[in-house]
């Protein structure tokens, strides 16, 4: 009994930490855009483009750090761009899909590395990125967070009915008069900035895990769409928050504890 009482007394006192309440804040935004976005990547059998973006960050963050800037808006930029040229390449046929991924995932990894080398090598703060820190999330990290995270959900109620019905039968809604192709470009766009913001969270190695992962769990359950959106939605915040206070309690990698609470 004593030790529950310190247990909790433990729990309560966290919330008193500046930096406890952007890590549940942060987490909670990221958890909810990659839960809701990765579960159409799931569907699209789209899981590698989350892969190529993720390591395209890489060459963002880096080029950040060596210009003295924001790094995630970097990472922001390359990987919006990489999005695009993928489509570029697979629109004019200059490569199939995960060809054009496995190209811009070698130039984003590659360049990182170059501007390392450059800078001097890795750092305390590149690893950050890396591995994740989300106990480390400031107030600036927290507002890009937010506006990127309330740009995916925007982005995502919006044209909620038209990702569906282009997720389930692409061709009848490009019959329909769906701009198919514009919402393609649209949906990867969301899907870098949805790594983006998540990249504080559980760092660059698993971000497409936080993607993957809630949404996997969710379609096990045979739900409909509906109840899978909010299942996939209920495993990604669980995972993240009971992460963040395990972590806490055992003093072990956070982006780590809430990666495996994912797959548990």
């Amino acid at each position: 009994m004593n030790e529950l009482w310190h247990l909790g007394l433990f729990i309560f006192r966290l919330f008193n930490y500046r930096f406890f309440q952007f890590a549940l804040l942060g987490g909670t935004i990221a958890a909810l855009a990659c839960a809701l976005v990765g579960l159409f990547i799931i569907l699209r059998k789209e899981s590698m483009i989350g892969d190529g973006i993720a390591h395209m960050s890489f060459g963002g963050i880096a080029l950040g750090l060596y210009l003295g800037v924001q790094p995630l808006l970097t990472a922001l930029a390359l990987s919006i761009f990489s999005v695009l040229a993928i489509s570029y390449m697979r629109k004019k046929g200059l490569a199939q899909s995960d060809s054009a991924i496995a190209v811009m995932l070698a130039i984003g990894f590659s360049s990182g590395l170059i501007i390392i080398s450059l800078a001097g090598g890795f750092n305390v703060e590149l690893f950050s990125y890396l591995f994740g820190s989300i106990l480390t999330i400031d107030q600036l990290d927290l507002l890009l967070i937010s506006i990127l995270g309330v740009s995916a959900l925007l982005f995502i109620g919006v044209f909620y009915k038209e990702l569906l019905s282009m997720t389930f039968d692409e061709e009848s809604s490009r019959l329909m008069g769906i701009p198919i192709d514009a919402l393609s470009i649209g949906f990867n766009v969301l899907v870098a900035v949805t790594i983006v913001l998540s990249i504080k969270v559980v760092g660059m190695i698993l971000v497409v895990a936080l993607l993957v992962l809630p949404g996997l769990a969710a379609l096990q359950l045979n739900l409909s769409f509906k109840g899978t959106t909010f299942a996939s939605i209920a495993f990604g915040v669980a995972s993240v928050l009971a992460g963040i206070f395990i972590s806490a309690l055992c003093d072990v990698a956070t982006s780590g504890v809430i990666v495996f609470t994912a797959v548990g």
